[in-house]
């Protein structure tokens, strides 16, 4: 059997480099130290990172606590990938390669909170009172 027919999912080492990814970019954006004027006082939370099988990128998924529009917290830290890629290789020396970073939008905090209105709404909320059972099914 071959690989592609085991899993479908990321490797075990693809989850062991993007969460040591992660905890270096955390570790970098909590001390301040991209100096860009929309990054400044933003609060931003690394969700996940996602490695491309040969680890050479790593998809970066940002949350901005607070903000609504992520696009320009987006667009700054793609404008500041490079020195950033420069801060992280100390943290990730033990790397072959230096991953490059694209930055995306995490959404899916707003997915959860959509999924949990519709499951509060009252539609759904008749239909789970509603037991089969009384009706003789």
């Amino acid at each position: 059997m071959s690989r592609s027919e085991q899993s479908k999912g990321p490797s075990q080492r693809q989850l062991r480099v993007g969460e040591q990814v992660r905890h270096a970019l955390t570790d970098i954006l909590q001390r301040g130290e991209v100096r860009d004027p929309m990054l400044e006082g933003a609060v931003l939370s690394v969700n996940e990172v996602r490695m491309s099988p040969d680890l050479k990128i790593a998809t970066v998924y940002v949350t901005a606590l607070g903000r609504e529009d992520m696009d320009p917290i987006i667009k700054a830290l793609a404008a500041n990938a490079k020195f950033i890629r420069g801060r992280a290789s100390h943290a990730l020396s033990q790397m072959k390669y230096m991953p490059q970073f694209r930055f995306r939008a995490d959404t899916s905090y707003d997915n959860f909170s959509k999924i949990d209105e519709l499951l509060r709404s009252p539609e759904v909320a008749r239909d789970l009172d509603h037991d089969p059972q009384e009706d003789g099914e």
